[in-house]
């Protein structure tokens, strides 16, 4: 039986091995395990690459991609009835090498709470790994495997600012326990927000047609050069199916490149934050409600010692409820950072993350009808990993 977390009607790409037999979940075909081209190690692809037929791209990258499994503990909440308990349930994702350290890169969610993790390649040999480094505000992992340097294939990440909506893109991964299967679809869009499992928000990701199921989750999302565009993470079924209707989003390799090298590096990720909580502009409230501009983000709660409270920002103090719309207003609402207006809570998170903690950051904020430069300094998010 296969299990999913939810996350705001998102499912998340993990698996249980329940009725797959691990054995079989770990094993690969032979044709899997034929032996790539040699290839760099480096983690960054050439900026030409020759476009590769699917089955070229599957020879050569398949092997890199591997099986993990795992141990987790879930939890069954109490009821009437029951007292609250706790369960082992073994779990299974995918995941790809990325370097000859035996570094592998998969979800947060994958390995979160997990033990007696083991890393399966397309031989069908298994070896033993470590969590070296999890952001669960990105949903990423890296764990490092014991195991002898002929396992190990590099896979290469390449620039996701390249990919364009249409361009081909190809799945491989390990869906239901059925190891390296290759699925082919187009990027649907880009530039995508979604949701990490602790409610925070993932940038720039990248939507997909490639059938993606649970099991999929770590594993890579490659283009017609057999790079490494994206992670897949995450698919949008509409809360009424638990399998994918054609909309999967992967993790996009800019982001994964800078957040796996912080992890390699210290094991942790040191995420910028702006200390304020912020609500959409409704038009009906800016056209009835003086001083609230047509456009920007109000802030409605700044903490306290943040920095947006020790550069001087304002949450409101008056709510107000226009046609049944409540909203907090008489503080401060940001209309633009760092020159580039602002609409939406995604556009101002988006700007947050373009920076790293301690960057300045030079916001426009409007007060009762008057506008003010500000510029504060990121702190480092409380919690990050």
């Amino acid at each position: 039986m296969d299990r999913m977390k939810a996350v705001a009607g998102v499912a998340l790409l993990v698996g249980a091995l329940g009725g797959v037999g691990l054995a079989h979940a770990m094993g690969g075909s032979a044709s899997a395990a034929s032996t790539p081209p040699a290839r760099s190690t480096a983690a960054t692809a050439p900026k030409r690459a020759a476009r590769l037929t699917p089955e070229a791209v599957y020879r050569r990258d398949a092997p890199g991609v591997v099986v993990i499994s795992a141990t987790q503990t879930d939890n069954v909440p109490a009821t009437f009835f029951t007292p609250a308990t706790s369960q082992k349930v073994q779990i299974g994702g995918s995941g790809f090498v990325i370097d000859r350290k035996g570094d592998i890169v998969t979800n947060d969610h994958v390995v979160q709470g997990a033990t007696n993790v083991r890393v399966g390649f397309s031989g069908g040999s298994t070896y033993p790994a470590k969590v070296i480094g999890k952001d669960a505000s990105t949903d990423l992992a890296v764990i490092r495997v014991t195991a002898p340097a002929a396992a190990l294939h590099p896979l290469l990440l390449a620039s996701s600012n390249a990919v364009e909506v249409g361009d081909t893109v190809f799945a491989i991964g390990n869906p239901f326990g059925l190891d390296r299967t290759m699925t082919a679809g187009i990027v649907s869009a880009t530039g995508r927000d979604i949701q990490a499992p602790n409610g925070q928000g993932i940038p720039n990701a990248i939507q997909t047609d490639a059938p993606i199921n649970h099991g999929n989750s770590g594993g890579p999302l490659l283009n017609t050069n057999g790079r490494v565009v994206g992670i897949n993470d995450q698919i949008e079924s509409g809360g009424t199916v638990d399998g994918n209707v054609g909309v999967g989003f992967a993790i996009a390799s800019g982001t994964a490149r800078t957040i796996v090298r912080q992890l390699i590096a210290t094991g942790k990720v040191a995420h910028p934050w702006l200390g304020v909580e912020v609500a959409p502009i409704d038009p009906q409230v800016a056209s009835v409600v003086r001083g609230v501009p047509q456009h920007g983000v109000l802030v409605v709660k700044t903490v306290a010692g943040g920095p947006a409270a020790k550069a001087g920002i304002q949450a409101g103090t008056r709510q107000v409820t226009v046609d049944g719309e409540s909203v907090l207003t008489g503080g401060d609402t940001i209309v633009s950072v760092d020159g580039k207006s602002v609409d939406t809570t995604e556009q101002l998170a988006d700007a947050i993350q373009a920076h790293k903690p301690g960057d300045p950051l030079h916001l426009v904020v409007s007060r009762s009808g008057q506008q003010r430069t500000v510029t504060v300094e990121l702190g480092t998010a409380p919690g990050s990993s």
